[in-house]
């Protein structure tokens, strides 16, 4: 394949449009970027819960972006600080004193107060990030100060109040965790008043242009992808989500001055399950030609037109080179959806999709 390029200014306008909406809802470098329904339903929903002060329970997986939409509802009315508070990383003896503070001389080596994550979120937002790792003591007490808008710091005699809104996060299953016994379910209901499942990356891929556009910006907006790579990346799962693609787009820039950036500059993980995929493909292709010969009707040669020849220009939109590889999957094919969405790499349910919103009759 050549080595045409794409660059941010040369996708969909949708992408630009993405970032826009993104940025009414929080004008930081956290935006929430991405033009799919299940994204564009994630804004409106962050837009609403941003106005209220009700809890609200983010679920998905790792990376999926769970802060950042923690952050866009934040940063709707932007009351207050924003405190983060990462309950995995709440362990040994001293976790108590990270949440709620404690006073001097409250234990060996305490030779001063210190104010805790609660009261620093005082008329803001506390954001529990992994609340589902949070010891079972510490959940006791945090639902005390949920209800009660009061704690104590270790140490003291005396309660203090402290009144944020409250959104946590988990990449678990909490109702599972409350059979099991390892989270309150007094506290599980008192967090889920509203809660909001953020897709993974694999099922909103739509969103992956925006995405590579937005991360390339943030480095400096001097790079550009070959086709080949953004091919690659538009195929990948990422089992990591959104984290593991701005991982990637970092290290691609990292190894590569630019300002081309090619498929080879991609992580080894990624170059691997490449390879394998090419394997793969390489073989169906060689199992379909030694297969039994096709009925001569009906014929798909004016059902699947002839992809164009690549124009001068070496920047081509994404709609058109995504229409062009359905296309000759298609054509490969013989007409076969289902395998046409294998060699894609998609759903059959995303190729018939595509089929109608690019209008490619069959």
């Amino acid at each position: 394949m050549g080595t045409s390029t794409l660059t941010p200014s040369g996708w969909d306008n949708k992408a630009a449009g993405a970032s826009r909406m993104a940025a009414t809802l929080d004008p930081s470098r956290h935006v929430l970027v991405g033009q799919s329904p299940r994204m564009r339903q994630v804004m409106r929903m962050a837009e609403k819960l941003g106005k209220c002060r009700w809890p609200v329970l983010l679920l998905g997986e790792t990376g999926a972006g769970k802060e950042v939409v923690a952050r866009a509802v934040h940063q709707v009315e932007n009351v207050g600080p924003f405190v983060t508070i990462d309950c995995s990383s709440m362990v040994g003896p001293l976790m108590e004193s990270e949440l709620f503070g404690h006073v001097k001389g409250a234990f060996t080596g305490a030779a001063g107060a210190k104010v805790g994550l609660i009261e620093h979120a005082n008329g803001g937002t506390a954001f529990f990030d992994e609340i589902g790792e949070l010891p079972l003591d510490l959940q006791a007490k945090l639902l005390r100060v949920i209800q009660e808008k009061e704690f104590r710091p270790v140490g003291s005699l005396f309660h203090r109040r402290s009144d944020f809104r409250v959104i946590a996060a988990t990449n678990r299953d909490l109702a599972k965790e409350v059979e099991k016994g390892t989270f309150r379910r007094d506290l599980y209901y008192r967090l889920n008043v509203v809660s909001l499942r953020l897709p993974p990356l694999r099922e909103r891929k739509e969103d992956v242009p925006s995405l590579i556009a937005h991360f390339l910006e943030r480095c400096g907006g001097t790079h550009r992808l070959t086709q080949d790579a953004l091919e690659a990346m538009l195929s990948y799962e990422w089992p990591g989500n959104v984290r593991e693609l701005e991982n990637c787009i970092q290290h691609m820039i990292a190894v590569n001055s630019g300002p081309l950036v090619h498929v080879t500059d991609l992580p080894s993980s990624l170059q691997h399950w490449l390879a394998q995929r090419n394997g793969q493909y390489r073989t169906a292709a060689a199992s379909y030609t030694a297969g039994p010969a096709a009925p001569a009707e009906p014929s798909y040669a004016t059902s699947w037109p002839t992809p164009e020849p690549a124009a001068e220009n070496p920047i081509v939109p994404l709609v058109e080179l995504e229409r062009k590889a359905i296309m000759q999957a298609l054509q490969h094919t013989r007409g076969d959806r289902a395998t046409a969405a294998t060699l894609l790499g998609i759903g059959r349910t995303t190729l018939y999709r595509k089929l109608k919103e690019y209008r490619i009759a069959g």
